[in-house]
């Protein structure tokens, strides 16, 4: 059996990172938390167990949680309502960037944590301005919850201004790139079937590996996202279709690895990100993510409302919708909107040049 399928070590529990990466930590009560390397029964893996294991044990006579200490706060989060209100990914997430500021700062007061503390948590990201932001981000969470708690009586993280992030996420692909991957990767290979599925249904990775024939019915593929809990059903459009039909009917799934298991979300990320490197002439940093914005920014152009893109892509928020369609096409919504109010189609209007002085 592989190390991946194994059940992991006792006291042992992975957390998937905002990149995607699964991260280790020995967990067992009374003892020290502490990272491990590598993968579950991998030789650095079982030497920082055993090490981890031989640690020493916290003091009978000692609380395991202080009293009004960030852990504690941390440990109180986790049975909100709130919390558990969240999707499962996006616990995973936010669980990352808690329990790494947990384990710098578990054992301080969390009434003594002013300001200043903030900024300099924040500061020390500087170089990763969304690090940084979902750290503010979450402090915040965490201090709001103080407050409930009657542990505080104001929010220090008030007026912690963001680092300044000029990224805009995830790559958007373009027409021209989309062509490139499609002229690579014909119909009946698994890099067409999966790109069509991401641009084609507009989910993101963790419902495109769980997708398979039971999800559609009626012409119509449905499915409760992860993320969100929120059921999604989309038109099964004629181009996804014929990608499904050029290949085998030999697994439930629409997506498997090479070894015919299951894809995880981290592994479909790099497995797709191989195949966006096999096409000559297009950049790196394209995602599986970044065909989900496509979408939302293909339907834009098509005139659709953001209600009408939201019912797609299954976002809840017209906030969210306009960050993803940011990239539409500004020449032909201005177009557009010329021939709303009687102008000419570009292609019919000519304009006579400037004479020669």
């Amino acid at each position: 059996m592989s190390q991946q399928l194994r059940k992991p070590p006792k006291y042992c529990q992975g957390f998937e990172d905002r990149h995607g990466k699964i991260r280790w930590y020995y967990r067992r009560p009374g003892f020290p938390r502490v990272a491990l390397p590598g993968l579950p029964w991998s030789p650095e893996f079982m030497a920082a167990h055993e090490k981890a294991a031989q640690g020493e044990k916290i003091s009978a006579g000692r609380s395991k949680v202080i009293p009004g200490s960030v852990d504690a706060l941390v440990a109180s989060f986790y049975r909100t309502s709130e919390w558990k209100g969240l999707g499962e990914s996006t616990k995973t997430t936010y669980r990352g960037i808690i329990e790494r500021f947990r384990t710098e700062h578990g054992d301080k007061r969390v009434a003594k944590m002013e300001r200043q503390h903030v900024q300099k948590f924040v500061g020390t990201k500087a170089a990763t301005p969304a690090a940084a932001n979902n750290l503010l981000r979450m402090v915040h969470l965490l201090m709001q919850h103080a407050i409930d708690l009657d542990w505080r009586r104001d929010d220090p993280t008030e007026g912690v201004r963001k680092i300044k992030n000029k990224s805009e996420g995830f790559a958007t692909w373009d027409e021209s790139q989309i062509d490139l991957f499609l002229d690579q990767h014909k119909p009946g290979t698994r890099a067409h079937l999966a790109f069509c599925l991401l641009l084609y249904t507009g989910q993101r990775r963790s419902d495109v590996v769980r997708m398979g024939r039971q999800h559609v019915r009626d012409g119509l593929l449905t499915i409760v996202q992860q993320k969100t809990g929120q059921e999604v059903s989309v038109p099964v459009h004629p181009t996804l279709a014929a990608a499904i039909d050029a290949v085998p009917r030999d697994n439930l799934a629409f997506l498997t690895t090479a070894q015919g298991k299951p894809f995880t979300p981290p592994g479909f990320t790099n497995w797709f990100r191989d195949m966006v490197r096999e096409v000559k002439g297009l950049p790196a940093g394209l995602s599986p993510h970044g065909l989900r914005k496509a979408i939302c920014r293909r339907l834009a152009e098509a005139g659709c409302t953001p209600h009408e893109i939201m019912a797609i892509s299954g976002h809840k928020s017209l906030q969210e919708v306009t960050r993803y369609t940011a990239k539409a096409s500004r020449v032909r919504m201005a177009q557009t909107a010329m021939e709303a109010i009687g102008g000419s189609k570009l292609e019919q209007t000519t304009v006579k040049p400037a004479q020669e002085v």
